[in-house]
């Protein structure tokens, strides 16, 4: 059972503007999302249902799981000290993607 991953559009200029070297670690570990949306390493996050974080040093991506549809949204990716910011409004953003989708 293999999940689409997908980027929203803020966190993909968000990926696009982080250092090549973390960008292609990141990448590794999002690409592995499709087999395996929980892997090792990866913590929910609390207070947001579905979502969860990857960590790669000082880097976060920030992503949901809707198993439901078989499909992980990233939404956020960036550096720890900025990614949490906003995160009130992570779930309208994870809804309103979604809706946009179908």
């Amino acid at each position: 059972m293999s999940y689409k991953v997908e980027f929203t559009e803020r966190a993909l200029s968000e990926f696009s503007l982080l250092p090549k070297k973390v960008r292609d670690k990141l990448a590794v570990q999002i690409a592995a999302l499709a087999d395996d949306p929980r892997p090792t390493g990866a913590s929910k996050i609390e207070g947001q249902p579905s979502c969860y974080r990857l960590r790669k040093g000082d880097y976060r991506i920030v992503y949901a799981v809707l198993d439901d549809q078989l499909f992980v949204l990233i939404v956020r990716a960036g550096h720890r000290k900025e990614v949490y910011k906003g995160m009130e409004s992570l779930a309208r953003r994870i809804v309103r993607f979604t809706e946009n989708r179908q």
